[in-house]
Parts: C-alpha cells; sequence; structure tokens
C-alpha cells in the first residue's frame, strides 16, 4: 500500500500496519477511466445528416496563423458509454440532496425544489434587466417586498438587494461605514475584528483600504470587553462581528459591545452567516447593529457551493440609508413599484443591473412559505440539533467551549496521542458517506459541525453512530484511519502537492503508441 502524504509534524507514532484484503473486502469502489481512455477511434456520441452546404476550404477564409495543424485530440466515444461515464462520476459526489453535510458556517441546507420552480417560471427567466417598469411590476413587487421582509428580520431600516455574495455584501458595507465617516469630516482607517471572525472580513477591509486589528476573545469563546477597550479609539471605523460567532456561540455583551464603539464614533458590523441561529429569536438592530449583511444562499434558500450562486443583501440603521447603493427598488404612491435613482450620498452602483435576482426570487418563496412563526423554527430546530448532537459525542469527543451552543459547534477529536488527527477523522466520515464537517477552523484541530435545522433525528443519530464508531477505531485501529477513505476510487492523497502543483493535463499516445499522462496513470490512483 502506498503511504499516504504525512507533514513533518504528524504525531503518529508506530505505524499500525494494515492488510491489504481487508480494504478491498471494504466495498472499494473501482477506479473511472478518463474519458480520453475510454476513447475508441471511429465511435461517435451523435449522428448529424449530410451537409448541404458546398465545401469550402478554411484556408480561403480564416488566417493561415488562426488554423490548427490537426484537429483536436477528443475523445471519440458512444452515447450510451459518454451517459454512463458522466452518470457514475455524478454519483460520486457529495451533496445534499444525497449526503449529510455538517459543514460548519456554512449552512448546507436542504432547499426545497418548489423555491427552484418558482424562480425557473418563464415570467422570471424571460424578463430582460432593460424592459420598462410597467412590463415588470410584478417582479419589482417581489424584490421591494423582499427587502422590507429582510429589514423586518434584522430590526434594520432599509435593505439594499444589489450585492451578490456575503463578501460583496461586506465590502458593500465597509463601503457605506467609509462614506458615513467621510460625510462627518473623520478618517478612520481602522476596523476591529475579533479572533475567531470569517476570514472575508479582514480581506474585505483590504479591498476597501482599511487595515485591520484583532480583538482578543475570553477563555470561554466571548469578545474580552477589556480588549475591545483598549483597542477602539478615534480611528476606528467599526467592529466586523459575527453572532452567534464562528465556534458557535452567542455572545451575550453584544449590546455592551455596540455602545463601546457608539461612544467612541465607531460603528457595528454584523457579518450574518449565522443568521440561521437566530431567524425570529433576536433582530440585530435591536441590539445595536448599524450595518449587516445576509448570506440568502445559507440561510434562505438556494443552493451554494463550488463559488454560487449567491446573493448578500445589505441592511442599514436609519442614520446609514442615505449611503446605500442605487438604485433601489421602491412602492409609489399610488401602489406601482419604480427604480429610484441613487441619492447624492450614495456610494453608487455596485453591481450591474439590479443583483442576483434568481437567487433573491428563491429567497422570497423560502420567507413567504415559512412565515414569522416558521422562521423562528427553523433557528429553534437548527439550535436544538446541534446541542443534541454535541451532547452525543461530549464523552467521546473534547468540547473546547461549554454549551449551550448556536446552530453549530466545536470539537476537537482527542485521539493525538493515538497518531489520529481530525483530518483522519473527516477522511473516515467519507467512508460512511457523510461529508466531512468543517476542519482545523477557527481553533487548531479541530472540527467545527453545523447539522442544520433539515435534519431529522434519525439521520442525526447516524452521523452520531458514525463519529462514535470513528472515537472507537481511533483508540483501537488508528491505523485503518489514516488509510480513509477506504471505499472511495482513491485513498488519501497528497493535498498539500495538489493544491501547489496542480497538473489536470492529459496527452493522447506518442508516435510509438506508449500513452503519455500528466496525471496518475490508472493503477497508480488505488493506492493499495
Amino acid at each position: 500500500m502506498t503511504d499516504p502524504a504525512r507533514s513533518t509534524d504528524d504525531p503518529r507514532p508506530g505505524e499500525q500496519r494494515v492488510n491489504c484484503e481487508e480494504l478491498l473486502g471494504a466495498g472499494l469502489v473501482p477506479p473511472e477511466p478518463l474519458i480520453f481512455e475510454r476513447s475508441t477511434p471511429g465511435l461517435c456520441a451523435v449522428s448529424l445528416p449530410g451537409t448541404d452546404v458546398p465545401p469550402v476550404d478554411p484556408g480561403q477564409v480564416i488566417p493561415r496563423e488562426l488554423l490548427a495543424a490537426a484537429p483536436p485530440p477528443l475523445p471519440e466515444i458512444g452515447e450510451l458509454d459518454l451517459v454512463r461515464h458522466y452518470t457514475r462520476l455524478a454519483h460520486r459526489l457529495f451533496s445534499v440532496d444525497g449526503n449529510f453535510y455538517p459543514l460548519g458556517s456554512c449552512t448546507m441546507k436542504y432547499n426545497p425544489k418548489i423555491n427552484e420552480r418558482a424562480a425557473a417560471m418563464p415570467g422570471f427567466t424571460a424578463l430582460h434587466p432593460y424592459q420598462g417598469e410597467a412590463d415588470v411590476q410584478g417582479v419589482l413587487g417581489l424584490l421591494y417586498h423582499l427587502r422590507v421582509f429582510l429589514a423586518e428580520i434584522a430590526g434594520l431600516a432599509e435593505v439594499t438587494l444589489q450585492p451578490c455574495a456575503g463578501a460583496h455584501g461586506e465590502m458593500t458595507g465597509v463601503m457605506i461605514i467609509s462614506a458615513y465617516h467621510r460625510s462627518r469630516g473623520e478618517d478612520r482607517p481602522k476596523v476591529l475584528t475579533p479572533d475567531s471572525a470569517h476570514g472575508t472580513n479582514p480581506a474585505t477591509c483590504a479591498v476597501c483600504g482599511r487595515h485591520t486589528l484583532t480583538v482578543a476573545s475570553r477563555t470561554d469563546g466571548r469578545v474580552d470587553l477589556e480588549d475591545l477597550r483598549a483597542k477602539v479609539d478615534e480611528h476606528t471605523a467599526a467592529l466586523m462581528i459575527t453572532n452567534p460567532n464562528t465556534t458557535g456561540l452567542f455572545d451575550p455583551q453584544i449590546r455592551q459591545i455596540a455602545d463601546i464603539l457608539h461612544a467612541n464614533g465607531a460603528l457595528l458590523y454584523l457579518d450574518g452567516a449565522n443568521m440561521n441561529a437566530i431567524l425570529g429569536i433576536a433582530r440585530p438592530g435591536d441590539f445595536g447593529v448599524d450595518v449587516m449583511h445576509y448570506n440568502t444562499h445559507k440561510t434562505f434558500s438556494t443552493p451554494h457551493g463550488c463559488g454560487g450562486p449567491g446573493a448578500g443583501p445589505v441592511g442599514v440603521a436609519e442614520h446609514l440609508r442615505q449611503f446605500l447603493p442605487g438604485p433601489q427598488v421602491i412602492r409609489r404612491d399610488d401602489g406601482t413599484y419604480a427604480w429610484a435613482p441613487p441619492g447624492p450620498n450614495s456610494i453608487g452602483r455596485v453591481r450591474s443591473y439590479h443583483g442576483q435576482v434568481g437567487v433573491l426570487i428563491r429567497a422570497y418563496a423560502y420567507i413567504r412559505a415559512l412565515g414569522p412563526d416558521g422562521l423562528r423554527n427553523v433557528s429553534e430546530k437548527a439550535v436544538l440539533a446541534a446541542n443534541y448532537v454535541a451532547a452525543r459525542l461530549k464523552h467521546a469527543f473534547e468540547m473546547p467551549f461549554a454549551p449551550p451552543y448556536a446552530h453549530e459547534f466545536i470539537t476537537v477529536p482527542g485521539f493525538r496521542e493515538h497518531g489520529v488527527t481530525e483530518l483522519d477523522v473527516a477522511k473516515r466520515l467519507i467512508d460512511h458517506s457523510i461529508h466531512p464537517p468543517t476542519m482545523s477552523w477557527p481553533v487548531t484541530h479541530c472540527l467545527m459541525i453545523e447539522p442544520t435545522e433539515c435534519e431529522s433525528l434519525a439521520a442525526l443519530d447516524q452521523f452520531v453512530d458514525a463519529m462514535l464508531a470513528i472515537a472507537d477505531e481511533a483508540k483501537n485501529r488508528p491505523g485503518l484511519l489514516h488509510y480513509a477513505p477506504l471505499t472511495m476510487p482513491v485513498h488519501r492523497l497528497d493535498e498539500v502537492t495538489a493544491a501547489r502543483k496542480p497538473d489536470l493535463r492529459w496527452r493522447p499516445a506518442d508516435e510509438t503508441g506508449t500513452k503519455v499522462e500528466d496525471v496518475a496513470p490508472a493503477e497508480k490512483r488505488v493506492n493499495v
């Protein structure tokens, strides 16, 4: 067996030998050859009628320097084999529809298919952003009511729907904060972030010409108020905070935090990534938040991953309304809807057209379907699920912070004396058809687990049972975990080298007939 990649600080003592025949009997999925490897000269997946267009010499109509010497070496394969190849690949993907997906800080919840159907209605998909307002009153009314709903949920004065993702919403929020301070003749280049902040927070500040300073947390995971008081001053523009924070804890000091900032002329920005824990329970505006963004693709039903799609509406308190980007959808006195141009203090447009309308339609459908009581029920069930899972795991896994937790929690696999790391636990979960949790952030060697409100009790118990089984293996058969996953086409890969030296090219056979590949050959892709 090929040894998995190891880091130089790997704590594993005395490697335990693993029986290869045992692994082969564990349900190992055979490797899927590349589409090029399945190619057979002469086969084709389509059958087209003969052309009735006279032939043309390409050299007569296309510059010679743009013509290839030979056709591209595309795979030649029949339709059925082509369909089966990509169907097999699709079945190997992990997804919320197919697997339990406790990816902390991401809220990978199930997305009702009726919302997908609503967003795909021709009345929405056939619209053009330059159509006259009289032609699009329906979608304008939808967007207007959505921003009113979001403002009410947040307890803030107004919301813009333009930003196209959470990080884009952050950028918009920091731009609004900067415009506010400029309007007061102040230059405040410093933004504070707790040490548990999302990585996008300091990145956003850098893009907006601000610099960040970290505020420490206490041992209980909450903000250290004394450190905050020591670092906030006349140069501070804002504090960017997530509440509940990324350790899964709600900070009850949030009102005090807001008062400390406001007393120094600074503002409080809420990263809304964890709104799934407080819908209908607490409104950020009520505890002193001045600006916040939503991740509608997390909280309000849009499938997300692999970079999109998303939407990041931004809400503001009354004193920041004039700085919102425009145009903004409004309702006239006669009940019709229109686009209002940005005012003189607006930061201007931050997105082409009117934002990610398809994502916003899904959010509207989700909110209307649930209503106020349903939204509160979402958060109550998400919090209950997280605390139930944590309670069942606490005897087998270390919990660095005390409950109660919000919609997610941090656990540290305490098996390093057996040579087992959090990576081993995460990889072994794949063998149980469970997507690994977020790993090694925001606490070293941790797993961040977020079950969401959608999972049944049976699904939660299945996950806990898998984790407990892995804990038993970590103590009694640690060598087994070092090679996980054991039931996939490949076992443990050298992820560091793959990230630093990605090579995804393929070349056909050379003149001697020898196959030339820039990826590992099939027999080496399975490390047994």
